[in-house]
């Protein structure tokens, strides 16, 4: 059986010279790599108590809702700015040029709720600790953060200190 990390294409010089970009695409296109992949991120959820899935937008939501559906929890989702149509509650992130805003619906987590969140990837960190920001506002405590990949070179965990987060490939470089 193929390890997670083969089925991940690597392209050298994108989308600037000394980048490698990380591309998931390759895992979803290949049945055995995505069952492999959202697999893998569900057992890091393994004998956790959680009440809610939530992912960001887009990716999150590919692997999210797969484990919500195998563990029988509800999926939020977690989109940018003006995407959702009921009341929202919203948290704005530095991106490296400029910045964004993501928003959940207010009441889409109750308080008290366990959450994990789920994303493909932790490159800096500004997207998953805006998420976080979302659930505890809306009175959630996140139990459990994770990545299928981590760019470990770009320190995003270190922005997520004191949360539990767990990657299923880390990748030394940016």
């Amino acid at each position: 059986m193929k390890k997670i990390e083969e089925y991940v294409r690597s392209i050298p010089d994108f989308p600037e010279p000394g980048i490698i970009f990380r591309d998931i695409t390759s895992v979803l296109q290949d049945a055995d790599g995505l069952q492999l992949a959202i697999d893998s991120m569900q057992e890091c959820l393994k004998g956790l108590d959680v009440d809610v899935i939530a992912g960001t937008e887009s990716r999150g939501f590919i692997f999210g809702v797969p484990i919500a559906y195998n563990l029988h929890k509800p999926f939020v989702p977690i989109r940018k700015k003006g995407k959702l149509p009921c009341e929202t509650v919203s948290a704005s992130y530095d991106l490296e040029y400029g910045s964004a805003e993501i928003e959940m619906h207010k009441d889409s987590i109750k308080p008290g709720q366990k959450v994990a969140i789920i994303d493909d990837l932790i490159a800096t960190g500004g997207t998953i600790e805006a998420a976080i920001k979302l659930v505890e506002q809306l009175g959630g405590e996140v139990v459990k953060v994770v990545f299928l990949m981590e760019l470990a070179g770009l320190k995003g965990r270190e922005r997520l200190k004191g949360y539990d987060v767990a990657s299923v490939i880390c990748y030394d470089g940016k």
